[in-house]
């Protein structure tokens, strides 16, 4: 499968902003001092165990996307398209 360039580049912002977006979520969500994240014992509840999942999903899939769109851009240089 072939993609265009603008697609290649769009891929691969969408990667990087991916990771950009939940590295900061996830460092916000480990500060959490509104109660949620960690009860009175300071052990992770159920929201915390949730929302790292959520996370860890968009950081795969952030990755994924992101080299796709790589491969794409470099597939584009290689061949002057």
């Amino acid at each position: 499968m072939k993609l265009s360039r603008r697609v290649s580049w769009f891929l691969l912002a969408f990667g990087v902003w991916s990771w950009f977006i939940w590295i900061t979520f996830v460092k916000n969500l480990w500060n959490d001092g509104s109660g949620l994240a960690f009860d009175d014992a300071g052990d992770p509840t159920a929201y915390f165990w949730v929302h790292l999942l959520l996370a860890v999903t968009s950081f795969v899939l952030g990755t994924v996307i992101g080299v796709l769109g790589l491969r794409g851009v470099r597939a584009a240089r290689r061949t002057g398209a």
